[in-house]
């Protein structure tokens, strides 16, 4: 019980030494900056309440376990301290100096996809809010137009995956942030509009875009591609948890084994998220042989073998979906293909030697499916729909092999 413990006291630990950094390093920089006694004041106590805020939401995002968190996050909490620690440092530093280069556009994006993106939103307000406390000629413009420009960040990188373009993101982002920052000059410190006036903005520009592409390069090699290293090896048939399924029931392994097959048949076929199609069609009945079908018996499966995010999401949709909930194309794609299997496996052990009409099969598996209403509970359109009749069809050659 203790060796289970032991992470989330040492997470715990670690935040405690963050909260009381911060207010050192605050009270700190603000009393060798010579500001005054109120002022010290205020910024410790404020920057503590800020970080305790900060510590709350984290635990709290803890609480939910990896759906609290982007990407895997939840397993790497240390990452997003790094990063506080270093946006902390920053946010002193930057106050020294011309709020127009103030990179904090990138900031908020790397606190963001190394938590999630309230956790990023409210930690990046709390560093803008830092450096306009601290800085000799801040005010409520420079807060305002760098959170803002930090939220429009926020919503453009929010959805990152391996195959995302970062291209609109980013100029969508930079573009923001040049409008901000020629609107504050003019605004705010009703500078006549001349060449100058471009000046301060192209290099804030520069500067958030070379910490952007290099973060997230670095984000992308590290985080973003790894969960496809994952995949490769959670999809292969001869995985540990896999093998183990085989060993207890071969019936559910082979109907594993094929329902994966058709799905990311489908799912290629029709441009679906094939590999986590495809590890729903492996694990989703891996407590069956034990009769354990309900999520909560069985999640401990993917947790304790690092399953991506997103593969534990269609799981969980799979076994367990939400009351009201849409669910995603790749659920259909698993579920259809998983009942074709279970059907001609049902009708081989049966008899060996029944010829079967698969078309018929499947047009009566299809119809089914219409009659009952369950598509109404997919995002599929009807074209889709009938895209996966015609994908099911074509696999007459792969159904013999069942026998």
């Amino acid at each position: 019980m203790a060796n289970e413990n032991s992470p989330a006291k040492n997470i715990k630990l670690l935040y405690s030494v963050m909260f009381f950094l911060t207010g050192l390093f605050v009270f700190a920089f603000s009393y060798f900056t010579d500001k005054s006694i109120e002022a010290i004041i205020r910024n410790t106590i404020v920057s503590l309440m800020m970080s305790g805020t900060v510590i709350f939401m984290l635990l709290d995002a803890s609480s939910r376990g990896r759906e609290g968190f982007f990407y895997d996050n939840f397993d790497q909490r240390n990452r997003f301290v790094v990063a506080y620690m270093i946006g902390l440092l920053l946010s002193l530093a930057l106050s020294l100096v011309p709020d127009q280069f103030w990179p904090y556009l990138a900031v908020f994006v790397m606190l963001a996809l190394l938590s999630n993106i309230e956790i990023g939103l409210v930690t990046g307000v709390f560093f803008v809010s830092l450096s306009v406390m601290l800085c000799e000629s801040g005010g409520y413009s420079e807060l305002f137009m760098y959170v803002l420009a930090g939220v429009v960040a926020l919503a453009m990188f929010r959805d990152l995956k391996e195959n995302s373009s970062i291209g609109l993101p980013t100029f969508v982002s930079l573009f923001m942030q040049a409008v901000l920052l020629i609107a504050f000059n003019i605004l705010f410190l009703n500078r006549t509009l001349s060449f100058n006036i471009f000046v301060a903005p192209a290099l804030n520009l520069m500067i958030n875009l070379i910490l952007l592409l290099l973060f997230l390069n670095l984000f992308g090699v590290y985080v973003i591609r790894k969960s496809n290293d994952m995949y490769m090896e959670i999809n292969d048939p001869e995985f540990p948890l896999l093998v183990s399924l085989k060993e207890k029931d071969k019936d559910e392994y082979f109907r594993a084994i094929h329902t994966a097959y058709l799905a990311e048949r489908i799912a290629l076929g029709l441009g679906f998220n094939a590999r986590a199609a495809k590890t729903c069609s492996y694990y989703h009945r891996i407590g069956a042989p034990e009769g354990k079908l309900k999520w909560d018996d069985v999640k401990h499966y993917y947790e304790e073998n690092n399953f991506p995010i997103e593969a534990t999401e269609l799981l969980h949709e799979y076994i367990e979906p939400a009351k009201d909930s849409v669910k995603s194309k790749e659920s259909l794609s698993v579920m259809l293909s998983e009942t074709v299997i279970a059907s001609i496996m049902y009708l081989i052990k049966k008899d060996k030697d029944m010829k079967i009409d698969y078309d018929r099969l499947i047009d009566s598996v299809l119809e089914k499916k219409m009659t009952e209403g369950s598509l109404k509970d997919f995002d599929v359109t009807f074209k889709e729909f009938d895209g996966i009749g015609k994908i099911l069809k074509k696999e007459k050659l792969y159904y013999d092999f069942l026998r």
